[in-house]
């Protein structure tokens, strides 16, 4: 569907207590200019005091006033409206943040009156639990720390409230009270709370009953019918009970928004019919447009690479293992809770059931009953690796499609989720490091790729069935920035040489862990120029999330210690070699980069720019890709493309914010040229490296893959491409060529992407 407030394009604006409503307001001018249709932004909630992400609200009835309140809102959508442009605000209906309970006034409700607070039911709780388990204390004899203040139970910085009497000891008004605090490492095996993923201080809102889903969208849904609002992105749909009924209902309340959701969608996998939706958050476009252009060649011999450093290359069982691990030691008391639904199975059996069959899943969850193969095919694979369990697992079986809108069915469904994303893209991600331009979210790291014809039939297909999806080359959530992953597919063409300096390198700097010793190596050549602190903090996330060596909760210290000396140590002793290879691949990553630039801002769907990305941004997960940006850095290079410059392809990134800036200034003024797609195919000895498409009989996107390939056959020679006859523009550099059998290497003079327009391109 394409919804009547359907942008142009997005740019992503990432707002925290240190960039709020009026430093976004003051970067709308420059948006305007750049080309921007809509003003995207991080969730705008009242969050956790000082979060730099926001996704943790604690109050979704008010703007957050650390990024200044009600006036700063209202002051941005105004300057965005102003400035012709929509709003698209990010929303988080699966959970609120409890880990600051007096900053949430309905969870606050909840600890004080339990199940008798007006807003018990706003959260999953297990009210057959005598009291509501908070995982807070450091030790079970931390308990003896408890101290009353007013009428607040206190433990060091955290504070609870108290029902009743304070009289007594300290612990025994603890023991009173409709909540118990915990031993923290009881939260992964006794929570009586849906929590997001493994995080405790993330509670789940059941926004499947009606006055739930009210009370949390009421005031978004008052922006949107204000027209402050034009546009909704969704968090993590896969979390809730129904969400099917979910975009249903929020389709209903907000008819004419643009509404995206971040849907991640397995290769092949479609969204659910039914769904009243625009599309997803792209993913699946950054997939493909990556893969395109990755070099086959390579992955035989990065593969021999992995093996010969002892990292696993065997991806299905790396998985199996992860997810495993997740099941079994980190969402204990999910799969506890589900397998205490399962009927006439024997306790042990049915815990293992509903662990094996959330393991085996393809893809995030099934949404019985519509779309049930996902579902047979979990079950089918669950039940081939332990026919052991084969008559527990047909009960589940049973019993789940028997009644799919059960609580059974909805909580397994809803959990799977949980499983696929923190065993796969949180563990599996880092331990699987063979290539990791490849471990991206929504991706598939055992597929090396994907090849010209494929990108056609998928980029063809979006145009047809979901024209006004989202696309994206970079999120706050991807493993890292566009730029990074750019440069990093160039090892897939000189992998020789890689993988010789690699052996040479690990002999002498080795990480004692093969996996992020290998991820390592990609990762500072992908990044480089990367500060050390950058750079040790990356790794350091890394390894706690491989869970190989230490972990979030029992940190190695000696092993952190050494992995965090790591980037100062290699730039003393191999500094100058690394920088002698990647000046040698750098002119091809930024082939890359604009070749995906272009394939994304020109190709079906609403493209999204991540802040920042217009310029080269070589950013690693999060937080490595919140940090500020220059946005007069920014403004200065935009005068300056009004005065005609047309920049060298060089380290100020200039080049691709010239292409940002043009293309999407015409997908925003000439919307009719980018409705269609067709594919386009060169001719001759170099015909392998182009990829183009036209979007409309006016419109043509060239762009180059295989940049060293191509610079080893001696350039573009006599292979050419055939345009309609007439004089075709780069929208991009203003070049003009005749139509006809045209020369790639006229088109591609300039830039290794053109964007060509038939006549004027203004």
């Amino acid at each position: 569907m394409t919804s009547r407030s359907t942008p142009s394009s997005t740019y992503r604006l990432q707002l925290r207590p240190e960039f709020g409503f009026r430093d976004a307001e003051r970067v709308v001018g420059y948006l305007e200019a750049l080309g921007v249709g809509a003003v995207y932004l991080s969730p705008v909630l009242d969050a956790t005091p000082g979060s730099t992400h926001g996704y943790d609200v604690t109050d979704p009835t008010k703007a957050r006033p650390e990024l200044g309140g009600e006036e700063g809102r209202l002051a941005l959508a105004g300057a965005a409206r102003a400035g012709g442009m929509g709003l698209v605000v990010d929303i988080v209906p699966n959970h609120m943040s409890v880990e600051v309970p007096s900053a949430n006034p309905w969870w606050w409700s909840v600890l004080l009156d339990g199940a008798e607070s007006p807003f018990a039911h706003h959260f999953d709780i297990d009210w057959s639990r005598e009291r509501i388990l908070v995982p807070v204390l450091g030790s079970a004899e931390d308990v003896a720390a408890l101290a009353v203040e007013g009428d607040e139970l206190v433990y060091y910085d955290h504070r609870f409230p108290i029902s009743g009497s304070t009289e007594g000891t300290p612990q025994e008004v603890h023991d009173r009270q409709h909540y118990e605090l915990v031993d923290w490492h009881r939260g992964n095996t006794e929570l009586s709370y849906r929590r997001f993923f493994d995080v405790t201080t993330l509670a789940a809102v059941t926004v499947e009953r009606p006055d739930v889903f009210d009370d949390v969208h009421r005031e978004v849904l008052r922006w949107v019918a204000d027209g402050d609002v034009t546009g909704l992105r969704v968090d993590h749909p896969d979390g809730l009970a129904d969400p099917t009924a979910y975009v249903q209902r929020l389709r209903e309340a907000a008819p004419d928004a643009w509404i995206v959701i971040e849907k991640i969608l397995h290769p092949g996998e479609r969204l659910p019919g039914s769904w009243p939706v625009d599309g997803t958050t792209g993913y699946d476009a950054l997939g493909e447009v990556s893969g395109v252009l990755l070099d086959p060649a390579g992955e035989t011999v990065l593969t021999q690479l992995a093996e010969r450093l002892g990292v696993p290359t065997d991806y299905a069982a790396v998985e199996e293992q992860a997810r495993r691990l997740i099941t079994d030691s980190i969402l204990v008391a999910e799969v506890r809770r589900i397998a205490g639904l399962l009927r006439d199975v024997e306790v042990d059996a049915a815990r293992e059931a509903v662990a094996e069959t959330m393991i085996a899943f393809g893809v995030y969850r099934s949404y019985l009953p519509e779309a049930g193969d996902e579902w047979s095919r979990a079950i089918d694979r669950a039940t081939a690796r332990r026919p052991d369990l084969s008559g527990a697992l047909a009960a589940l079986d049973e019993q789940v499609r028997g009644n799919p809108d059960g609580e059974l069915a909805t909580r397994i469904q809803q959990t799977s989720g949980m499983v696929v994303a923190k065993g796969t893209e949180d563990t599996t991600f880092y331990r699987f490091t063979r290539f990791a331009a490849l471990n991206e979210v929504g991706g598939s790291p055992d597929r090396w790729g994907i090849d010209v014809e494929d990108f056609h039939r998928l980029a063809a297909a979006r145009d047809a069935d979901a024209p006004a999806t989202m696309t994206t080359l970079t999120t706050h959530d991807t493993k890292r920035s566009e730029d990074t992953r750019a440069r990093m597919a160039v090892l897939a063409e000189v992998a020789d040489e890689f993988a010789e300096l690699v052996t040479g390198w690990h002999e002498r700097c080795g990480i004692d862990e093969p996996s992020l010793d290998l991820l390592a190596w990609q990762t500072l050549v992908g990044a480089w120029p990367i500060s050390d602190e950058r750079l040790s903090d990356y790794l350091l996330k890394a390894a706690k999330e491989s869970k190989l060596r230490t972990t979030w909760t029992e940190p190695d210290e000696d092993f952190e210690q050494a992995v965090a000396a790591w980037p100062a140590r290699v730039r003393a002793e191999l500094g100058d070699e690394v920088q002698a290879f990647v000046d040698r691949i750098t002119p091809a990553g930024w082939s890359n980069s604009l070749s995906a630039k272009l394939l994304q801002l020109a190709g079906p769907g609403v493209p999204d720019v991540y802040q920042g990305t217009e310029l080269w941004d070589f950013s690693l997960v999060d937080p490595d890709n919140r940090r500020a940006v220059d946005y007069d850095l920014r403004r200065e290079l935009l005068d300056r493309f009004g005065e005609g410059l047309v920049p060298d392809l060089d380290l100020s990134g200039a080049a691709k914010m010239l292409l940002v800036h043009r293309v999407l200034t015409l997908r925003r003024d000439r919307p009719e040229l980018f409705a269609g797609y067709t594919p386009l195919r060169a001719s001759g000895p170099a015909a392998e490296h182009a990829i183009a498409f036209a979007r409309s009989a006016d419109l043509i996107a060239v762009a180059t893959r295989l940049p060293i390939g191509l610079e080893r056959r001696g350039g573009w020679d006599t292979t050419s491409l055939s345009l309609p006859e007439g004089r075709w523009t780069d929208v991009i550099t203003g070049a003009e060529v005749d139509g006809g059998e045209v020369a790639v290497a006229d088109v591609l003079a300039r830039y290794p992407a053109a964007l060509l327009v038939k006549g004027d391109a203004s």
